[in-house]
């Protein structure tokens, strides 16, 4: 099954400066280890040890949170656009 990987410019230098990525796989995890392959180091950005996704990573299948839907055991239908957005800090 193949999805769009939409990523912000905080993870480009994770998948050689590109922002968005075609992948396959029918849950979140397995999108992410697709990546992962073609991008080493890409998982450890988004998911933590336990394989769960990191607490600053918001990530979205279309419009839905898959923290919602099982996490990264989360369906994703073909054709469907992820959004992997890092949380952003700063400020005073």
């Amino acid at each position: 099954m193949a999805v769009t990987v939409r990523l912000p410019g905080a993870l480009r230098d994770a998948t050689g400066g590109q922002t968005k990525i075609l992948a396959s796989g029918r849950t979140l995890a397995e999108v992410i280890a697709d990546i992962d392959r073609r991008h080493p180091g890409f998982s450890g950005r988004v998911l933590d040890d336990a394989g769960k996704l990191r607490t600053y990573v918001n990530v979205y299948i279309g419009e839905e949170d898959p923290r919602t839907r099982g996490g990264t055991d989360a369906r994703i239908p073909d054709g469907a656009e992820v959004m992997v957005i890092p949380a952003m800090a700063g400020g005073r």
